[in-house]
């Protein structure tokens, strides 16, 4: 101990720690930014298909290949 009562061993131990901890936060931290950003990407990926679906359908078109769905097949 020093003459303010203080254990270096103690104290080193302790910046060590918090150290550790901060490494720790900062990966997480990144990590759920990368999420955030992967997931904001699909938002958007799916908000302008979502519009297209809205466009076709105010078109009079059904989604999706072949078309109008309310038709009848060939053989009716």
């Amino acid at each position: 101990m020093n003459e303010a009562g203080i254990d270096p061993a103690a104290l080193e131990k302790r910046l060590v720690d918090l150290e550790v901890k901060a490494a720790y936060a900062d990966d997480l931290l990144d990590q759920l930014n990368r999420t955030v950003f992967r997931q904001q990407q699909q938002i958007e990926s799916l908000a302008r298909e979502l519009l297209a679906l809205r466009q076709q359908i105010a078109a009079g078109g059904a989604p999706g290949p072949g078309g109008g769905g309310d038709e009848r097949p060939p053989h009716y």
